[in-house]
């Protein structure tokens, strides 16, 4: 098996300079290079630089895949966005962990199956999709953590009598970011199916402008300074979150454990097999069903027409082309079931019989005869 590996990394909250440039061309000399993004293919050799030391140094996202099977995603977040207190209880295993540098926070998903990976489509572009769950999460959304959670125990690092992290609002409906992290991580969909069971949908708390109006005349000064130095997505998501912690209520849900939810996924997915299996065997009831009837309006038909369609069987035969041959025994196949139906089987046989005994010299036909099964 040839060897493929593709690595994309992207920085959102400020374009690399030149000099950046300079010194990522250094690492590589084919990657596309420019302000915001670097990528490269391999089916040989492999990248010189160290990703993690990438996003460390440079970039807030990227994005790895082997053909081999392993799969990469980092997301690099500012310290003042999340707090690795809250983030930890979700990511303290290989599959999903936390990479704390001097101003940073890094949220690095991994993993590496023992099968190679067959299953993979062009990947150009799809790490942008994916920024959009860095956004949300940066914003106080939790979801993105709870899915690497879940990706942890799909992988086997989570000890089944653990109990859940805190459940976040809107797992049952995800953004179309943190759905293409699950379609690139393969996590299992009933998995999260029976973890949204008691995840709440999504409301967006009134009052934002007031809560806005409230703040102090310091804090709107730091946040207009920040906007206009080039951080108003920054700026966007620490409103955002802030906002939301204010509103946030913990849920009095109890926490499940890993066991708990395995086995309630695993009863989900023998619920969803049964029921493709039922609309399977009502699919076929159906269509057998409708075969049977319309084969009995067309025996009706053929029964006001019995001589005219022995006469038509003698003309497709009398051209001696096969496939008139075919026709010919396809009626044949449906005078036999008509006189099956209405009792005259050995009337059938006996003109079918004169019938093959005027063509015995036709080999073709007679092995077309032989194997609709018609009488010998």
């Amino acid at each position: 098996m040839s060897e493929y590996q593709y690595y994309e990394f992207l920085a959102l909250d400020r374009p690399l300079t030149a000099e950046q440039r300079a010194e990522l061309r250094s690492i590589s000399s084919r990657a596309e290079i420019t302000a915001t993004r670097f990528a490269n293919e391999y089916e040989w050799g492999d990248l010189k630089g160290s990703p993690r030391e990438m996003v460390e140094r440079y970039f807030d996202a990227f994005l790895y895949l082997a053909n081999w099977g392993t799969r990469q995603v980092m997301f690099r977040l500012p310290r003042d966005v999340l707090d690795p207190e809250i983030a930890e209880p979700y990511c303290d295993t290989e599959t999903a962990s936390l990479i704390v540098t001097g101003s940073h926070l890094i949220l690095n998903l991994y993993v590496d199956p023992d099968e190679s990976d067959d299953d993979w489509d062009e990947l150009d572009g799809q790490l942008a999709v994916m920024t959009q769950a860095r956004s949300e999460l940066a914003a106080g959304d939790l979801r993105l953590l709870y899915l690497a959670w879940l990706l942890a125990l799909q992988s086997e690092e989570v000890d089944f009598e653990e109990t859940e992290p805190p459940v976040p609002a809107g797992l049952g409906e995800l953004s179309a970011g943190l759905q293409a992290i699950v379609d690139f991580f393969a996590i299992d969909e009933d998995l999260i199916a029976v973890a949204a069971a008691t995840s709440p949908a999504i409301t967006e708390p009134a009052g934002l402008a007031e809560w806005i109006a409230a703040l102090s005349a310091e804090e709107k000064d730091e946040l207009l300074t920040r906007t206009a130095a080039g951080e108003g997505a920054q700026v966007q998501a620490l409103l955002r979150r802030r906002f939301r912690a204010a509103g946030d209520s913990p849920s009095a849900m109890p926490g499940r454990t890993a066991a708990e939810l395995w086995e309630a996924a695993a009863d989900l997915k023998d619920a969803r097999v049964e029921a493709q299996k039922r609309r399977r065997a009502e699919d076929v009831a159906r269509q057998a069903a409708a075969q049977a009837a319309a084969r009995a309006k067309r025996l009706d038909q053929l029964a006001t027409r019995t001589e005219d369609a022995w006469a038509k069987v003698a003309e497709w035969i009398g051209t001696r082309r096969p496939s008139d041959y075919d026709l010919a025994v396809r009626l044949l196949r449906d005078l036999q079931a008509l006189a099956d139906r209405d009792g005259y089987s050995g009337a059938f046989s006996q003109r079918f019989g004169e019938l093959r005994t005027q063509h015995q010299r036709k080999p073709t036909l007679q092995e077309r005869f032989d194997r609709a099964g018609l009488p010998g």
